[in-house]
Formats: C-alpha cells, sequence, structure tokens
C-alpha cells in the first residue's frame, strides 16, 4: 500500500474519532450535568480518547504537509485556523471552573461544532479562492 495513502486513511480515521468523541463528550453537557459542571461519568476515557485522536490528527496532518513538499491549496489556511478554533473553544467548554455557565459551555460547544462542520465542508468541498 502507498505510504501517502496510509497516512490519508490514518488521518481520516482520527477524524472520526474524534468526531464520535465530540458528540459524545457533547452529551454530557445535557445529560446528569452537576452545578455547572460536564457529567463525570466517562470523563477520563472522553478525554484520552479526544486527546489521541486530536494527537493523531496533528501528527498525521504535518507527516501529509511534509510528503506534499509544503505545497498546499488556499483553502488549507483557512483549515489550520478553524482547526485551532476547534481546539480552543473545546478547552474553554471543558474547563473545570465552577465560574463558568453551562450556558457559556454550551455556547462554545456550537462554536466548536461550526468550526468542525466547516472544516470538513471545507475538505469536502475544495473551494478554490481567488
Amino acid at each position: 500500500m502507498d505510504t501517502h495513502l496510509l497516512i490519508k486513511i490514518i488521518h481520516m480515521s482520527s477524524v472520526a474519532v474524534a468526531l464520535v468523541i465530540f458528540v459524545a463528550r457533547a452529551l454530557t453537557l445535557f445529560v446528569g450535568t452537576q452545578n455547572n459542571q460536564p457529567n463525570p461519568k466517562g470523563r477520563i476515557a472522553f478525554v484520552a480518547i479526544q486527546h489521541l485522536a486530536f494527537t493523531v490528527l496533528t501528527i498525521s496532518g504535518i507527516i501529509l504537509l511534509i510528503m506534499n513538499d509544503f505545497k498546499v491549496q488556499p483553502w488549507f489556511y483557512a483549515k489550520i485556523v478553524l482547526f485551532l478554533v476547534l481546539l480552543s473553544s473545546l478547552i474553554k467548554v471543558y474547563k473545570k471552573d465552577d465560574t463558568i455557565l453551562l450556558t457559556q459551555r454550551r455556547a462554545g460547544l456550537v462554536i466548536s461544532a461550526v468550526a468542525f462542520i466547516a472544516i470538513i465542508s471545507l475538505v469536502m468541498i475544495k473551494p478554490i479562492f481567488g
């Protein structure tokens, strides 16, 4: 099997895992919340799998970037910015801090969902800018 194809499969598999964990972890903001904190059941497993998925996603993305000799499409930069928005909003959503209200956490989740959908849309559509 071609190395480039194998790395792409790993990359897309980590996206799928990240999406499943994103949805599963989002449910903790709506079911069984305690005070202003998400439901603690399964928290350690969700955090571990989400970190693993985003780490594999980042590393495989960097490897693909190197394999392509840093030749990227114009939409690539938008994808990177949206990925940073996704990560930063997820950090805010699941931060262990009682001063963050549940409504703020849910609003951050909406921002994360919009960023995730936008990234997937960019990859599927591959728009031509300019």
